[in-house]
């Protein structure tokens, strides 16, 4: 492989929205599943034992400092593929089935439990859900509406691409962080999950469209003069299909990159909402709400650093993401990477 970087990279976000996807059926539990009696408990041990895995049990030893012990010798079976919640695999079948579970009363927390005892495996993963298909959803649309806006500008040229131009700069004058608190704040508070997502990916949309309209309109300005362009117009194509036709193959290369380096600026936008309050609500979860859930004093005193790994999934998606777009870049334009070297 000339890039195993990039591969390694492509093979690691692959996994991460093939788990987002399949997020009930590996999570044991739901997000909003709690347990008062095992808060802030430690990620349970596991064990091999008359020929099946078993989850180590924990008595609660120092309740103030939330100290755990295991009982030795005790533990409860793990069940594969075992009867659970009722959910829709994929959004579409409706089955109960989970990868792992135990029985009642025990718990399985592989990745320890937050102040009210939910599972932070299972929250990790729902959260995924949100947090990576946030950066799709939100890409398409800035794809869609920079291309449209930019590459009409650049090809009517005149009052349309001086109106389209000068809005653009206004959004982009606005501090980005203002503005996005200043949109969210004019919503109301009784949102559902759903409508919360559809509105944080409108706004993270609105203030991200700009810059890529701005480029794709220079792009179209290199390109409107050019024979194949000209030949098409006087076959009596109609500017949208000229656009689409013609200018879009030209430009493709150039938003796939864009696409794979604007994702990143997504999910942390999502995140730092979210951790604001101002983002996903509860009972959902998403990596932002589950790292502003983390800042209590005591989860740093006393070491609960299972409650930090969504802070730590967020870091490596991100860098993922930008590796990725390094690597289509190169691929796209060869001369660059030889001129960084």
């Amino acid at each position: 492989m000339e890039r195993p970087l990039g591969l390694a990279v492509l093979i690691l976000l692959g996994c991460f929205y093939l788990v987002a996807l399949f997020a009930d059926f590996i999570s044991p539990y739901t997000p909003p599943d709690q347990s008062l009696q095992k808060t802030y408990h430690p990620p349970t041990a596991l064990f091999w034992e008359n020929g099946r895995l078993h989850v180590q049990r924990y008595e609660l030893a120092d309740p103030d400092d939330m100290v755990y012990r295991k009982i030795e010798g005790e533990g409860a079976p793990v069940r594969f593929f075992a009867r659970g919640h009722d959910y829709r695999l994929m959004g579409l079948i409706p089955t109960d089935r989970h990868l792992f579970l135990v029985d009642e009363p025990d718990r399985i927390y592989l990745l320890g439990s937050d102040e009210t005892g939910r599972d932070n495996f299972s929250r990790l993963l729902y959260g995924a859900r949100i947090s990576l298909s946030i950066g799709l959803v939100g890409i398409a649309i800035i794809m869609v509406f920079g291309f449209l806006a930019g590459g009409l500008a650049g090809y009517f040229g005149g009052i349309w691409d001086n109106l389209t131009m000068r809005f653009i700069e206004l959004v982009m004058a606005v501090p980005g962080l203002y503005l996005l608190l200043v949109l969210r704040g004019t919503f109301p508070d009784e949102l559902s999950p759903g409508q919360t997502f559809f509105l944080i990916v409108i706004i993270l949309s609105f203030l991200a469209w700009g810059g890529t309209a701005r480029i794709i309109r220079g792009m179209t300005l290199s390109l409107r003069n050019r024979q194949f362009v000209m030949a098409a117009e006087v076959l009596g194509q109609s500017p949208l299909k000229i656009v689409g036709k013609h200018i879009l193959p030209n430009v493709f290369s150039y938003l796939v990159v864009a696409a794979s380096l604007s994702i990143p600026a997504f999910i942390l936008g999502e995140a730092a909402l979210s951790f604001l309050g101002l983002g996903i609500q509860e009972p959902s979860a998403s990596w932002g709400l589950m790292l502003s859930q983390a800042q209590d004093m005591k989860v740093f005193m006393l070491n609960f650093w299972w409650l930090l790994l969504p802070g730590a999934a967020i870091f490596v998606t991100v860098i993922a993401f930008n590796v990725l777009g390094d690597v289509f870049r190169d691929i796209v334009d060869p001369k660059q990477k030889f001129l960084n070297r």
